[in-house]
C-alpha cells in the first residue's frame, strides 16, 4: 500500500510539473528516518485532492471537494470573501447587471401559487394579456401549484435566454377555465429607484434599493422629473440598501458635489492607492440634502453616505451603518463559478475606514453585530457607541469631527420605534394572513377600485381600509391560526391599515406605493423630512454648531461630535 501512495504521489508531481527525481526514488510515507520534504501549499492540495479520489473509502465528487476547499480557505480571510458555484454567481450578479430576460412579472407565492402582482410595463407578460391577480398553475405543462416550490424554484422555471418561450396556463378569477398563453421572455430591466415622489410641494423623495449598473441613470431621471414638480430640498433614503457596484456610489454622488471633491478611494497590500475625484461639477450643487440610513444600510450606501458627509455636502439622519469597507474583486471561472474576493479596503473622502472589527475565520462571531447592537440598546440610543481619537477625523470643509473603524455615524440619530409593534401583529404578517388578504382583496374589487380611483394619486389621497377590510383581516389570521388579542390589535392596527393600503396600492399601481403608504411610520424617514425643511437647524448641524432651538434639543438626538472631546 505504502508503495501504490509514493507512486501517485510522484505521478502528481510529474502532472504539477515537478520531477520525481528532486524527491529520490526512496520515497516512503510516514518513516520517521525520512528527510521532509518541502512542498508548496499548491503541491499539497493537489496530493490531498489525489489521495482522497483514490483511497476513500466511498465514491467522491472531486468538483464538491475542490468547492469546499475553496469555501475552507477563503473563510480564514474576510467575511465577505467568498466563493459561488454557477447557479448562485447567476443569482448575485443579475440584481446588479440591470436586467434579466425573463416573462417581466412581479409575483408573490400566495398559498404556494405564483400570483402576478404586476406584469412589468411593456413586457413580455403584459403584451400577451396576463393581468394582475393572475394565478400561475402549469409552466410548460408541468404543475407548479401546490408543489410547495421555492421562490428561486420559481424564479428558474420562468426566467430563461431572451427569445426562448415558454407555455403558461393562468387561473384567473373573473373566468372558469384556465387560460393559456405563450410568452417569449425578453431583457427585464431590474431598477434601483424604489420610489420617487413629491412630499410636498416643495421636498423630494427617492429610495434606491441596491447600487447597481443604471442607479445612476435612473435617480438623475428621478430627480429631473421630481424637479419639474418644484422639488427644492431633497430627502434620499438608502435604509436597508446593502450596496452593490462601488462605480455606481460614485456616479450618485457625482450628482451632488463640485468638480474634484473627492468621492472615495481604494488601496490594498498589491493594489496602489486609487482616489476617485468628481470629474466635473454636479447638477444639484445647492440642493439641500439628508441622506437616511439604518443599520443595514451598507458597503456603496455608505460610500454614498460617508462622501456626502465628509465633504459638508448634506446631512446624515438615522442609526450607525452597518460597517462594510472591504471591496471585492471577482475572479470568474470557465464554468460560471465565482471568487469574490477581497483586494482593497476602501477610505471615505476625510481618510477614514468604516470596516468593523472582524476576526480573521470568525465570520459567525462578524454576522451576529446586529444582535449584538440590538442586546446593548444601540438602536435606541447612541450612548453604547464607543468612539476613540484615533479613529477621529475632520470634514473636508467645516471642519466637524467624524468617525471610522465601524460604520456611518449620522449627524442626527434616530432610536427604532417598536411602539406600533405586537405579537398579534408580527404573527399576521410571519404567517401570510395579511399578504393574502390584501390578494383576495383586490382580487375581488380590482375593477371597481380602479373605477373609483383611476390614478395613484386619486388612491392616496381617497382611499383608507375601513372597517369591513378590518374584520377581513382578523378572519384571515383565524383561518391561519392567530389568535385575535384585542389590546395588540389597537396597538398595531394604524400601521396594519397603512400596510394594507401600501400592497394594495403596489398591486394596483407600482412598487414605490408601498414605500409611500408606510413611509410616515418611518421614524428616520419623519426625522429626515421635518430637518430638510427646517433650514436653520439644517444650516447649524451642516456646519457643526447646535441649532438655537434649545428647547428641541433635549428631545433629538444631535451627534455633534465635536464636543465629545
Amino acid at each position: 500500500m505504502t508503495s501504490r501512495i509514493n507512486r501517485l504521489i510522484l505521478s502528481v508531481f510529474i502532472i504539477i510539473g515537478f520531477s520525481p527525481a528532486l524527491f529520490g526514488q526512496g520515497l516512503r510515507v510516514n518513516n520517521s528516518n525520512q528527510s521532509p520534504m518541502n512542498l508548496t501549499p499548491e503541491q499539497k492540495i493537489a496530493i490531498a485532492t489525489q489521495i482522497i479520489n483514490n483511497y476513500y473509502v466511498e465514491e467522491t465528487n472531486t468538483d464538491s471537494l475542490v468547492q469546499e476547499g475553496i469555501k475552507a480557505m477563503l473563510k480564514t480571510l474576510d467575511p465577505h470573501s467568498v466563493y459561488s458555484n454557477p447557479e448562485e454567481t447567476k443569482e448575485l450578479t443579475t440584481p446588479l447587471e440591470g436586467k434579466f430576460s425573463g416573462i417581466g412579472i412581479q409575483f408573490n407565492m400566495s398559498t404556494d401559487t405564483v400570483y402576478v402582482i404586476q406584469p412589468t410595463s411593456g413586457g413580455p407578460s403584459q403584451k400577451v394579456g396576463i393581468q394582475p391577480g393572475d394565478r400561475i398553475i402549469y409552466a410548460n405543462d408541468t404543475l407548479i401549484a401546490g408543489q410547495k416550490l421555492t421562490n428561486s424554484k420559481i424564479i428558474k422555471i420562468l426566467r430563461g435566454p431572451k427569445g426562448s418561450k415558454i407555455k403558461l396556463k393562468v387561473k384567473r378569477p373573473s373566468v372558469k377555465e384556465l387560460l393559456e398563453f405563450v410568452v417569449t421572455r425578453d431583457d427585464i430591466p431590474v431598477y434601483s429607484v424604489d420610489a420617487a415622489y413629491m412630499i410636498d410641494d416643495k421636498t423630494g423623495y427617492i429610495s434606491i434599493t441596491r447600487f447597481a449598473d443604471e442607479t445612476g441613470k435612473e435617480v438623475a431621471e428621478a430627480l429631473d422629473k421630481l424637479s419639474k414638480q418644484g422639488m427644492k430640498k431633497l430627502v434620499l433614503d438608502l435604509q436597508d440598501n446593502g450596496g452593490g457596484y462601488l462605480g455606481a456610489a460614485g456616479e450618485l454622488a457625482s450628482l451632488f458635489l463640485p468638480k474634484g471633491s473627492p468621492i472615495v478611494s481604494t488601496k490594498g497590500l498589491r493594489a496602489p492607492e486609487t482616489v476617485y475625484d468628481n470629474p466635473s461639477n454636479g447638477k444639484y450643487l445647492d440642493l439641500p440634502l439628508v441622506v437616511a440610513v439604518n443599520q443595514y444600510s451598507a458597503s456603496s450606501s455608505e460610500i454614498f453616505a460617508g462622501a456626502m458627509q465628509d465633504n459638508d455636502r448634506g446631512l446624515v439622519v438615522g442609526r450607525r451603518t452597518y460597517g462594510k469597507g472591504l471591496v471585492q474583486r471577482p475572479f470568474p471561472f470557465p464554468d460560471g463559478s465565482m471568487i469574490r474576493l477581497t483586494t482593497q479596503k476602501y477610505y471615505t473622502p476625510s481618510g477614514r475606514s468604516i470596516q468593523k472589527h472582524y476576526d480573521k475565520g470568525k465570520g459567525e462571531e462578524y454576522y451576529i453585530d446586529m444582535l449584538n447592537r440590538y442586546s446593548n440598546g444601540e438602536l435606541w440610543t447612541p450612548d453604547s457607541i464607543h468612539l476613540t481619537d484615533s479613529t477621529r477625523y475632520v470634514t473636508l470643509r467645516n471642519g466637524r469631527n467624524v468617525y471610522g473603524g465601524g460604520g456611518i455615524l449620522p449627524d442626527v440619530f434616530v432610536p427604532a420605534d417598536t411602539s406600533y409593534y405586537s405579537p398579534y401583529y408580527r404573527d399576521l404578517v410571519a404567517k401570510g394572513s395579511l399578504n393574502r388578504y390584501v390578494l383576495d382583496y383586490v382580487d375581488h374589487h380590482r375593477k371597481a377600485l380602479l373605477k373609483k380611483y383611476p390614478s395613484e394619486d386619486t388612491f392616496t389621497k381617497g382611499f383608507e381600509p375601513d372597517e369591513g377590510m378590518e374584520k377581513g383581516l382578523i378572519a384571515a389570521g383565524k383561518k391561519d391560526s392567530v389568535e385575535f388579542v384585542e389590546k395588540d390589535w389597537q396597538r398595531s392596527l394604524p400601521v396594519l391599515k397603512a400596510m394594507m393600503k401600501g400592497l394594495i396600492e403596489r398591486d394596483l399601481y407600482d412598487n414605490g406605493s408601498y414605500t409611500r403608504a408606510v413611509n410616515h411610520f418611518n421614524p428616520i424617514y419623519q426625522e429626515a423630512v421635518r430637518l430638510v425643511n427646517n433650514e436653520e437647524e439644517y444650516e447649524s448641524l451642516l456646519k457643526g454648531r447646535k441649532p438655537a432651538n434649545s428647547g428641541a434639543e433635549k428631545e433629538r438626538n444631535y451627534l455633534l461630535l465635536r464636543e465629545w472631546f
